[in-house]
């Protein structure tokens, strides 16, 4: 019995999408519920699963293409499968590679087309280049750092993701349509170091994750954005919208490029549900399971470039949301307290803001009530 497998239903959001990778090839048998192709929109990646046992007779629709909910990409022919799949045999009987051929040159039989095109380009002999993909063989990666041994120069053009692309718009977006400006202010992070390395242990026995500085920002945010909620608000065409709830997003950094995870309710939360929803949130956002929901809203987002050593930046809005929040690398520095000068864990805040709803003095007042909250953390639980 042949089974068609069609593009799922895609978001009202999602126009179309792109095949980015396909996981069998016609001739191979598949499991049920094993991923048959990963299709890319703007925003995540979606696996297309198996829904029976069987054998690819039929792709429709190569890597590349673009693709809309319902559409035929791939025909299965039922039937049942006892063995593994015919993927990992054939590459098994193909390239024989035993422990002891593990050190020879890599099998060149089969070149991706790609792979073909750039050792042709260059005048390489495939035999050369060893390869470090199934059963050895070459793949574009093994190429470029066989040529960059040898101080070739080259090139290579790769298009762009749909996430990639989706991000650069939206940026862009910003840039034309927002008045950004940014304001700067520093924390002295001691009390809360002081605190996280006092409950370290305990807090991770009782709630199963570290206590990370994420969280305490994002409660100090909830604070600031009670005290100051047009930083929380968004412009719509003549009309300022506030918001009576903080959905905070999280920028997280992915191999894909940037997402924002959004915490639903963060003033609500306590902070170890604070800090387990944004480990999950990473977890998901790197392995690709993250869903669109996950990423869709948000009134007010966080992004800590410090993670990667950023002293000091202005974060981009992420449209329509009129704040962002920018944490940064902690330097100990020296400071004046009670008139010693002392070395401190120091770290610059930035806030970079819609200046057409929100005025410097509500940005600046923002940044100062940070401060307030994570210099004394007693406050966020005083709600002071």
């Amino acid at each position: 019995m042949s089974i068609e497998i069609k593009v799922p239903v895609l978001p009202e959001s999602v126009a179309d999408a792109t095949i980015a990778s396909w996981h069998r090839k016609p001739g191979e048998t598949i499991f049920r519920d094993e991923n048959i192709v990963d299709l890319e929109t703007d925003k995540v990646v979606l696996e297309v699963p198996s829904p029976v046992d069987g054998t690819i007779i039929e792709i429709r629709e190569v890597e590349g293409e673009t693709v809309v909910s319902g559409q035929v990409i791939a025909i299965i022919e039922e039937d049942e499968v006892e063995a593994a799949p015919v993927a990992v045999a054939a590459d098994t009987a193909t390239d024989s590679t035993t422990p002891a051929e593990a050190g020879k040159p890599a099998n060149t039989e089969k070149l991706a087309p790609s792979v073909r095109r750039m050792v042709s380009e260059e005048n390489l002999d495939a035999k050369d280049i060893k390869g470090s993909g199934r059963g050895q063989r070459i793949t574009k990666k093994d190429v470029l750092e066989f040529i960059s041994g040898g101080g070739s120069r080259h090139q290579e053009r790769v298009k762009m993701t749909r996430l990639r692309s989706r991000i650069a718009e939206r940026m862009k977006e910003a840039q034309n349509t927002a008045a950004i400006l940014t304001s700067f202010n520093e924390v002295d992070l001691k009390a809360v170091m002081d605190l996280r390395k006092k409950y370290k242990e305990q807090f991770i026995e009782t709630h199963g994750v570290k206590l990370g500085l994420m969280s305490f920002f994002v409660k100090a945010s909830c604070e600031a954005l009670k005290k100051h909620p047009i930083v929380n608000a968004s412009l719509d065409g003549n009309e300022i919208v506030y918001h009576n709830y903080m959905d905070i997003g999280i920028a997280v950094s992915t191999d894909r490029g940037l997402m924002v995870p959004v915490l639903r309710n963060a003033e609500n939360m306590s902070l170890a549900q604070i800090e387990l929803s944004i480990a999950e949130y990473a977890r998901r956002a790197r392995d690709g399971s993250i869903s669109l929901e996950d990423i869709q809203g948000g009134t007010f987002s966080i992004t800590n470039g410090g993670v990667f050593g950023s002293l000091v930046s202005t974060p981009l809005l992420n449209p329509p949301q009129s704040a962002i929040l920018g944490m940064h690398t902690i330097k100990e520095r020296p400071v004046v307290v009670n008139g010693d000068i002392v070395a401190r864990p120091m770290m610059f805040t930035a806030l970079s803001y819609d200046h057409r709803i929100i005025d410097g003095k509500e940005a600046v007042q923002y940044l100062v009530t940070i401060k307030n909250a994570l210099e004394d953390p007693a406050r966020l639980l005083l709600g002071l």
